[in-house]
């Protein structure tokens, strides 16, 4: 499979590591970037042949990866278009529908929208995907190959729900890195040094987060099990209780995926 990858940026490293990791040739490969810094750093990096611009060679592939900021899609696409063959065309862009990008393309239709988050930069990723009904069960199994590299995938049936993907799981290290810092706070604020409270804080996430994904109970069966009866975690949990803060976290999922629909009419305008 040839890929050719629409931006040379944080994602795209991480997908091209990512695909090199898993046996795919370098020769296979190809970035169309503009900066010339970028362009130097692929090269010298993963050895992919890299693109000034949209030369026609580039976009001799199986599949494209759009890797480019949402608020520059448009423009970026222009000349994608009349080189369009029949390639499967995955997204990254986050917000970005794909009936706006299909208009974009000429009408284009083997479209994928994918949502990545931040863990994918070293390989613990977790990916949404929801394809358009032309693109055909190999096509899905190529993008969801892809997307692989960099973690886990799953896939929806709705478009709408890319929103709550990205809600979740897209802007989700967000809210565990807000956690880390509370607890980080917390413990500097009872004595213990920055790199103490750091380590404390950040193996302990670490720590659970791996618990709960090798364990067959949920995550409240795990959180009971540390909370006993008149204990220190009882208190504690109460008081967050009282606080809201598990409220106030579904709250703030709700308003992310308010906020990504919004976006996603902002993005597609003409």
């Amino acid at each position: 499979m040839k890929i050719t990858f629409l931006g040379g940026g944080n994602m795209a490293n991480a997908l091209i590591g990512g695909l090199l990791n898993q046996g795919f040739d370098a020769a296979d490969i190809q970035v169309v970037e503009l900066s010339g810094d970028n362009r130097e750093k692929l090269v010298r990096a993963y050895g992919v042949t890299c693109h000034a611009g949209p030369e026609p060679e580039a976009w001799k592939c199986d599949l494209v990866v759009l890797a480019v900021k949402p608020q520059q899609m448009k423009e970026a696409v222009k000349p994608l278009v009349r080189h369009l063959a029949g390639q499967l065309v995955v997204s990254i862009a986050a917000g970005l529908r794909l009936e706006s990008l299909s208009r974009w393309l000429g009408g284009h239709r083997k479209l994928v929208r994918t949502m990545p988050n931040t863990p994918a930069l070293i390989g613990a990723g977790v990916t949404g995907l929801y394809a358009l009904p032309e693109v055909d069960a190999a096509e899905r199994l190529a993008a969801d190959r892809v997307m692989r590299t960099v973690g886990s995938t799953f896939w929806v049936d709705e478009e709408k729900r890319m929103d709550a993907v990205t809600a979740v799981s897209g802007s989700g290290p967000a809210y565990v890195f807000l956690f880390i810092e509370a607890l980080q706070d917390a413990a500097r604020e009872l004595g213990f040094t920055p790199e103490q409270a750091a380590q404390m804080a950040i193996e302990t996430t670490l720590g659970a987060a791996r618990l709960a994904a090798q364990s067959d109970v949920p995550a409240s069966t795990l959180r009971e099990r540390v909370t006993s009866k008149g204990g220190t975690t009882e208190a504690a949990l109460k008081a967050m209780t009282d606080l809201g803060v598990k409220a106030a976290l579904a709250a703030g999922v709700r308003a992310a995926d308010a906020r990504g629909r919004e976006l996603g009419d902002l993005l597609g305008g003409e």
